[in-house]
């Protein structure tokens, strides 16, 4: 999963659009009343990381087939770092719009599902260092060379979700937005030559064109910002999100995050 020129505001909301999107369990990492940080050594006795995520959430936290065990890239990247801790992953699917409560009532250590960090978050919670980089991309047909930047998409048509901040981006660059239901309906439109683009974020282009090809269609124009998600603690669990930033760093430093993600979208978004 956000990702971003345009005004400040704007950047604003596409980094939080990009967040994208059970009870019980061992792993509880709630730090004493007298400050006491047991984050990490509570993970190291439970010897599990219990991790937050949604499971529905393709391709980063997904049920293969709609029925089989749970995987994608936040829940390999998420075991990953778990094996550097010495530790197991354990995964508590979570609704979106309740994940953060859980993580607050120690439900979980730690959630793993495209968190993307903005400074709102950052008030509120503990973050590693990033391990997905994303941004914004025009997509247009291959033949097409009328668009090249955000500033040529002016005038054209481009199909939009009316309630996603891609709209916003597109509608402000001056394209006149026909209004669909999602990604799925929008590149089809784009592939039939019925609109001349679609604004979306990088990883779900990247995501499509591994699993279909993406033939007939480019990437036009790319904003110079990105958005940055990674794994998002309790607040006062440093010790757990410094163990999970040192891990990160070895998984980046022997190939370990470049291989899951070209496994998912044939291109490393870790850095």
């Amino acid at each position: 999963m956000k990702l971003k020129i345009m005004s400040a505001v704007l950047l604003t909301a596409v980094a939080v659009s990009l967040a994208g999107c059970s009870a019980g369990g061992a792993g509880q990492a709630k730090p004493a009343a007298t400050g006491s940080d047991n984050s990490l050594s509570s993970v190291q006795k439970a010897g599990t990381l219990t991790v937050g995520t949604e499971g529905t959430y393709r391709p980063f936290s997904f049920h293969d087939a709609g029925s089989g065990p749970l995987t994608g890239f936040d829940v390999e990247v998420a075991q990953a770092v778990a094996a550097k801790l010495g530790v197991k992953a354990k995964f508590e699917e979570t609704q979106w719009d309740g994940i953060f409560a859980g993580l607050e009532a120690d439900r979980f250590d730690v959630i793993a599902n495209q968190v993307s960090i903005t400074p709102e978050r950052t008030a509120k919670y503990e973050f590693s260092k990033p391990y997905t980089y994303s941004s914004g991309v025009i997509v247009v047909k291959s033949d097409n060379t009328s668009i090249t930047s955000f500033a040529t998409l002016a005038g054209k048509t481009s199909a939009q979700s009316l309630t996603s901040n891609w709209n916003a981006l597109a509608t402000e660059s001056g394209a006149n937005v026909q209004a669909v239901e999602g990604w799925a309906q929008s590149v089809a439109l784009v592939e039939q030559g019925r609109v001349d683009a679609t604004v979306n974020d990088k990883l779900t282009y990247l995501d499509y064109k591994k699993q279909t090809g993406a033939a007939g269609l480019k990437v036009a124009a790319t904003t110079k910002d990105q958005s940055e998600s990674a794994f998002a603690f309790k607040k006062g669990s440093t010790k757990l999100a410094g163990a999970v930033d040192k891990a990160l760093e070895e998984l980046s430093s022997d190939g370990t995050l470049a291989t899951i993600s070209d496994k998912y979208f044939g291109a490393d978004v870790s850095r």
